[in-house]
């Protein structure tokens, strides 16, 4: 029994699993962090040059003639 547990204390396959998962999870918190404030300032850029040619983000709102 003794030499099962020395066996599993200097098992280090689960650490290295352990590390290699939180720096996936580091990379991937990220790109999220990096996509969201590219998509922010996105945004405000197309906003802007909407703004600019006097049209809505939101679509036309002319009403088709009759």
């Amino acid at each position: 029994m003794k030499t099962l547990l020395a066996r599993f204390a200097k098992n280090e396959s689960g650490a290295t699993a352990i590390e290699y998962g939180l720096i996936a999870t580091l990379i991937g918190v990220a790109i999220i962090a990096g996509a969201t404030a590219l998509g922010g300032a996105l945004n405000g850029t197309f906003q802007g040059i909407s703004d600019d040619l006097g049209g809505s983000a939101g679509g036309s709102e002319e009403e088709e003639p009759e």
